[in-house]
């Protein structure tokens, strides 16, 4: 068990690397034109600020996308459509009328509700999450899937991008009731920016790209924290009920029962639909008490003069319902670390984020060939530099660049 969730989660390599930006276009075909769009901007009647990662969606259909760290959006579609869907996680869901090309603003309420006291404290936490895994096949489907996506990496070093790639992938996914062995994803487009500074050659490659999503599919791939002998390692326990989508929630909370010596553990929190029992929502943040042993784990590769020091590892999964069957809708991770090289007084820090949004599902749901293929140990910058073709990128359902990322894409783009 130690090596499988090595196999998952060792998916950051940091080393040397020449900082040469290119040009390229990696063999594609081009998908639907999206001609019908609206855009907007999302805040929190609370504090009146940007909420991100709120779930905009079109109701009775499957695309979707999220907002920027400012709450930013735009979602298009190849069919008309006159309404969205704006959900957040502590928010009441709101359903706005548009129409094609508009620019909206919306107040999303704070969460207030009361339920009976026995329904917040009541009930078996592992014996919940337990049954949540048992319903897996029936709530997610037998049935394959081929979903499209927007996905982002960037790194930053302390608060300066010095690198950003974005890829349309196609992620095909066997039914639930299967493992995630035959998940494959291949890349329809990618650009790639990288610093030119020689003081940011010290950068970090992500493996996996978007397949990293994939296979971090943790209700797919339930056996990484839920199997028997991983659940013994755990804690389990009841949190306060929430709503999500206007959906009623089981709040669990886990954590490690104790601590191992050849392994990080995780800290986390499980979101479970009241009624259908099914996995929203996956929270999980690694242990960091003993960051060398975290290290070990999460590092493939580096300079032996290196000192590389981890301050957060977190990953966030969501899933959403449409017609009867729950399909993941976003993946999120974090890397935050130090790094300095020996003889050097200060460290460096440096932030690397994934991001991974479905905004269509596609049909039919043909498997992806093994050559076409993106592997897990893949990176997305060796396979394409940056990729000039404005509107092509204009054309698909992307994640808003926040005003600090257009700002750091000027700045890469003029060699600065």
């Amino acid at each position: 068990m130690v090596l499988y969730m090595r196999r998952f989660f060792s998916v950051f390599a940091v080393l040397l690397m020449f900082s040469v930006a290119g040009f390229a276009q990696p063999g594609a075909q081009d998908s639907l034109r999206l001609s019908y769009w609206v855009q907007g901007t999302v805040f929190g009647g609370d504090t009146y600020k940007g909420v991100e990662s709120a779930l905009v969606s079109i109701p009775d259909g499957t695309v979707a996308t999220v907002t920027n760290s400012d709450g930013r959006f735009v979602i298009k579609s190849p069919k008309p459509f006159n309404k969205i869907r704006i959900s957040h996680l502590g928010y009441e869901t709101e359903v706005r009328e548009v129409s094609h090309g508009e620019s909206v603003k919306v107040k999303l309420k704070p969460l207030s509700f009361t339920l009976e006291g026995a329904k917040i404290i009541s009930g078996d936490p592992e014996g919940l999450v337990r049954a949540a895994i048992e319903r897996i096949a029936g709530n997610y489907g037998r049935e394959a899937s081929l979903l499209e996506c927007f996905y982002r990496e960037t790194v930053r070093k302390r608060t300066r991008y010095i690198y950003i790639s974005e890829a349309v992938s196609r992620i095909y996914k066997t039914g639930y009731d299967r493992g995630v062995e035959r998940d494959r994803c291949a890349l329809e487009k990618s650009r790639v920016l990288i610093s030119p500074r020689a003081s940011d050659t010290l950068s970090v490659k992500v493996q996996g790209g978007p397949a990293q999503a994939a296979q971090l599919d943790v209700v797919k791939n339930w056996q990484m924290l839920f199997d028997n002998e991983e659940m013994k390692l755990y804690t389990f326990e009841m949190g306060v009920p929430t709503y999500i989508a206007g959906r009623l929630q089981f709040v669990i909370n886990f954590r490690p029962t104790f601590l191992l010596e050849d392994r990080a553990l995780y800290y986390g929190t499980l979101y479970i639909d009241q009624e259908l029992l099914y996995f929203t929502r996956i929270e999980m943040s690694m242990d960091m008490s003993d960051p060398a042993l975290a290290a070990r784990q999460m590092v493939v590769s580096k300079p032996a003069t290196l000192r590389l020091t981890p301050k957060e590892m977190t990953i966030v999964v969501n899933y959403s319902e449409s017609d009867g069957v729950v399909r993941l809708s976003y993946f999120r991770s974090v890397f935050r670390f130090n790094c300095d090289w020996r003889k050097r007084l200060l460290a460096t820090n440096y932030t690397a984020v994934n991001e991974l949004v479905v905004t269509d599902l596609l049909s039919p749901a043909d498997p992806i060939a093994r050559s076409e293929a993106f592997r897990t140990q893949d990176v997305l910058s060796d396979k394409a530099a940056e990729f000039l073709d404005p509107d092509f990128w204009k054309d698909y359902n992307i994640i808003e660049p926040s005003e600090s990322l257009e700002h750091a894409v000027d700045r890469l783009r003029k060699g600065r």
